[in-house]
This record gives C-alpha cells, structure tokens and sequence, in this order.
C-alpha cells in the first residue's frame, strides 16, 4: 500500500478556489464594453452650444435693449412735440386776446400772420407726428395723438379763416378754443403714453 505523501490534501482546494474566482473575475471585466466619453451620470446636466448658436437671453437683452432705444427715442419726439405744441397755443390765445381788446392789442396786419404761422407750424408737427413709429403696445395712444394733433391743425385754419372773414369774431374765438382743447387733449395723452412705457 502506497503512503499518502500529503497528509491534508484538502489544503490545497481553497487557494484554487481564490484562483479561480480571479481569473474568472478578470475574464468578466475585460469582456465589458468600454464606457463611451459621452457618458454622463445620472443627475447630470450640460448644454453644448453648436457653433454660431448664442445662449438665450443675449439677443433677448439685445432686443430689449433696442427696443428701450426705440422707446426712448419715441418718447422724446413725442414730448418736443407737445412742447411745440403748447407754445402754438399760447401764441394763438395771445393773439386772439390782443385783437379782442378794447382798445386792440394786436392789430389785424399783426394778427394775420401770426395766426398763419400757428397754423404753419401746427401743420408741420401734424406730419412730424405722423412720421413717427409708435413702439409695440403704444400704437392705439399714438393713433390718439394724431386725432388730436388734427384736430389742433383744424382749429388753427379755421381760426385764421375767422380772423380774415367778416364774422363778427365768434367763429375765430370757437377755434382758439377748440385749439385749446387739442393742445390739453395731446399733453394728457403724452402722459398717459409715458406711464403705459414705464416712463412715469
């Protein structure tokens, strides 16, 4: 009978088994597929930019920015506007205060052309206001503007027509009033304007 040159064979089955289990391990992860570079993990977020794209918000405030120029710029016209505007009226109620004098203030060779030159000059911001653009959400106040601007420039004819007919004065003293009226009318309307852009 042969001897048993090992007495504990049995102390050679673990370290096979750890041999086993790393090889094993090692076969499995080297058949894994590689991680591709535009993995991301979970709960990451990134935004790429094509080329020639701009991150939103820029031609927003781009946009914004020219739309507040364009705003602005309307805004002013408007307002020299209704300067004008208020210095036609005063010159209007002037002249038809000096010529209603007694005794006369104003003469009718003084009177006339002075008249005629509101009417001029009412007529000239009449289409200054026309040329302008209103910003978007001003249009139906600009649209008022021009209504009233209109009837200022019709006052003023008629008010030098009444001046050079042979009415007796009722006729030019309506339309200075009517002119008046327009002047006031426009002023409101400015401000009114100025607070529905923020301007106020």
């Amino acid at each position: 009978m042969a001897a048993n040159l090992d007495p504990k064979p049995g102390r050679w089955v673990l370290p096979l088994v750890v041999l086993a289990m790393i090889a094993f391990t090692y076969f499995f992860v080297s058949e894994l597929p590689e991680a591709s570079p535009d993995t991301t993990l979970a709960g990451a977020t990134t935004t790429t930019a094509l080329p020639g794209d701009t991150t939103p918000g820029d031609s927003e405030g781009d946009a914004g920015g020219a739309n507040a120029e364009e705003t602005r710029a309307y805004l002013d016209a408007v307002a020299a506007i209704n300067d004008k505007l208020a210095l036609g009226n005063t010159e209007i109620i002037t002249v038809n205060t000096g010529f209603d004098a007694d005794p006369k203030e104003i003469a009718y060779d003084d009177a006339e052309p002075r008249l005629d030159k509101v009417k001029t000059d009412t007529e000239t911001l009449s289409d200054q206001l026309a040329a302008l653009t209103a910003p978007a959400g001003l249009e139906t106040n600009h649209e008022t503007l021009k209504t009233t601007m209109a009837a200022a420039a019709t006052a003023a004819d008629q008010a030098l027509t009444g001046l050079r007919s042979t009415d007796s004065g009722d006729a030019r003293r309506q339309a200075v009033e009517s002119y008046t009226a327009a002047a006031t009318g426009f002023a409101a309307e400015v401000v009114k304007i100025r607070e529905a852009a923020g301007d106020s």
